[in-house]
């Protein structure tokens, strides 16, 4: 029999009645619940005098609660644990999950404790888990029902993991589309993609007090320029951005995901005929994606660029080779950089 020895503790033995040293042990076992065989670890106090196991009423109820939580993986249901880490993350009580469901008050205690949900319950819990628009959309039905202060909390935590999950969602189709450039090193400058460092440099643009007017067109051509430079200097890239030759210049792909990240500072303004997206960030900040070499980059860029216009700018990229010579709308290689402008 395999046992592994948790703790020992000297104490009064229950098993025969002597004080001495107690071994707190794990074992494998089998037992049958709800007409499964299940494998679980369960616990024991184990007497050496006696030789014996046993257990006193916490034991008894760490058992259970182990062989139900072997089952309910069993079967590919949520554990009590994480139920309760569910139920943490969003910060809301046991009763008012209940009352956003629907269920019984009680209902989500049982579930953390002793009794095995059912699936259709089980499947409500994981999307919640998975779905903070969802969970949002039930906390504002239930607003009435709710303490304003215990609403204002729940809403302010799941607002803030729903920016985070349509942050990660971002990431991911980004970095999809450019799974397919892969291979060609000339596409990205010898350099993997980081939506880190792009957050980053979009940042410290927009940060600089030398970058007049700093719009979508603008930035655009202004990240191009980074790390075409930083390419020609150092043989590679900043960001890993793959670069379309666009009419007004250069474009990385995915641009439109890419302003929508999180930390990216972006205002949609209404200019009448239309809006425009324009980038600002004041206050101290900090670039922790970025090298001190990288930001050297984006500082020789900024004093030969920052103060164009965006109609400047435009004309600037348009005489380079690495635009003449793409033809429209395919990747700019970053071979050309080394007749860069700058």
């Amino acid at each position: 029999m395999s046992m592994k020895i948790l703790k020992r503790e000297k104490c009064l033995c229950t098993c025969c009645m002597e004080e001495h040293e107690v071994k707190t042990v794990l074992l494998i076992e089998q037992a049958t619940f709800k007409n499964a065989k299940v494998d679980y670890e369960v616990s024991y106090l184990y007497c050496d005098v006696a030789d014996e196991f046993y257990v006193d009423e916490q034991k008894m109820k760490e058992n259970d609660m182990r062989l139900k939580d072997a089952y309910r993986k069993e079967e590919g249901l949520l554990t009590s644990g994480e139920i309760s880490e569910i139920r943490a993350k969003y910060g809301i009580s046991q009763s008012d999950l209940c009352l956003l469901l629907g269920w019984g008050g009680k209902t989500i205690t049982r579930y953390e404790g002793h009794q095995v949900q059912d699936r259709a319950h089980d499947t409500i819990l994981k999307k919640i888990d998975k779905d903070s628009e969802w969970f949002i959309s039930l906390l504002n039905d239930s607003k009435d029902r709710l303490p304003a202060e215990a609403y204002q909390r729940y809403l302010r935590i799941a607002n803030m993991i729903y920016e985070a999950e349509q942050d990660s969602y971002l990431k991911k189709a980004i970095e999809a589309s450019y799974a397919k450039f892969e291979g060609n090193r000339s596409y990205h400058g010898n350099t993997d993609l980081s939506l880190d460092k792009v957050v980053d440099v979009i940042r410290y643009f927009a940060a600089s007090a030398q970058v007049s007017d700093l719009y979508k067109v603008k930035l655009m051509k202004l990240m191009w320029y980074a790390d075409a430079l930083a390419y020609k200097r150092y043989g590679h890239a900043i960001t890993g951005l793959i670069y379309q030759a666009m009419p007004m210049g250069a474009v990385p792909l995915g641009h439109n995901s890419i302003i929508d990240l999180r930390n990216v500072p972006c205002e949609e303004v209404d200019m009448g005929e239309g809006n425009a997206y324009h980038f600002s960030l004041e206050g101290e900040c900090d670039f922790k994606a970025l090298s001190e070499e990288e930001r050297e980059i984006l500082d020789i860029v900024i004093a030969k660029l920052g103060k164009m216009s965006k109609k400047q700018i435009v004309d600037f990229m348009h005489k380079e080779q690495a635009y003449i010579e793409t033809l429209p709308r395919d990747i700019i290689p970053f071979t050309y950089a080394e007749s860069l402008q700058i």
